[in-house]
């Protein structure tokens, strides 16, 4: 079953977000194995496209919402007076980011919304807030990259997780398919070599009966070369059927002796 290489969507205005999440990215490692699996791919996008998402092309998305927000919002340091620059200037943040959060919503995958660091000395607001699939969190000065990466890692694991649930639901519904359509000719193969043995008696009798056209004697002489195929086409459908009755035995002991043995 192939493996699905994971895409990290990041959407930020500046580099320094985009680097600080790659550069802290954490390895990931195959169960019971210490050797670690190749790293997701990443794509950067301006946060103004976000309007434009797709969400099916990316497995998760992580978005630095303090790119819009001004410095004092930063800083969480609120003067007692705002004046009407900076109440529209709040109106702003809340639009863009409700419209960021709407956006990445209507994609339908996993995304990570990144705000401004928390100070001391200042009233924090809720450290997280999830909803759906959006989980909206702020910085903690000197994890966040670190601590984004993990919550990162651990969501494009369950990605991994469903997609390799869903290729085994797609295995398992065409092996299905199969068993159910190699049963029916199983249980069709007595009547089935019935008819062909008829068949082939009947040829035989018309290549033995004597003064026939050359013509007849051809066309029976081909029925009866055709019944012979289908009668072994048969014969290997039981020799089939008769590996796959030994190799299911042997696969019920395996799984007894492994039981006993544990």
């Amino acid at each position: 079953m192939p493996i699905h290489r994971p895409t990290v969507l990041i959407l930020a205005r500046d580099p320094a977000f985009s680097r600080e999440i790659t550069a802290h990215w954490p390895p990931d490692h195959a169960p019971n194995s210490s050797t670690p699996q190749s790293r997701p791919d990443f794509i950067v996008l301006d946060e103004g496209l976000s309007r434009d998402l797709q969400g099916n092309h990316y497995d998760l998305a992580i978005a630095d919402a303090s790119s819009f927000e001004p410095e004092e919002n930063r800083d969480n340091a609120y003067p007692g007076g705002k004046d009407r620059k900076e109440k529209r200037e709040e109106d702003d943040i809340r639009h863009r980011n409700s419209t960021l959060n709407q956006s990445l919503a209507a994609a339908g995958k996993p995304a990570i919304i990144v705000h401004s660091e928390i100070h001391a000395g200042t009233e924090p607001p809720d450290f997280y807030r999830l909803r759906g699939a959006v989980l909206e969190m702020h910085r903690l000065p000197g994890l966040w990259p670190v601590l984004t990466g993990l919550i990162g890692r651990e969501i494009l694991r369950r990605v991994q997780a469903e997609y390799r649930a869903r290729q085994a639901e797609t295995i398992c519904a065409a092996a299905q398919a199969e068993a159910t359509l190699g049963r029916y000719m199983i249980e069709m193969r007595t009547n089935v070599n019935n008819a062909l043995t008829s068949v082939l008696g009947n040829a035989e009798l018309l290549v033995l009966e004597p003064g026939l056209p050359a013509t007849v004697l051809a066309q029976a002489d081909t029925i009866r070369n055709m019944a012979l195929r289908l009668h072994e086409v048969f014969q290997r459908f039981s020799s089939i059927e008769k590996e796959l009755s030994v190799d299911a035995r042997e696969s019920g002991k395996k799984t007894v002796h492994a039981s006993v043995g544990r």
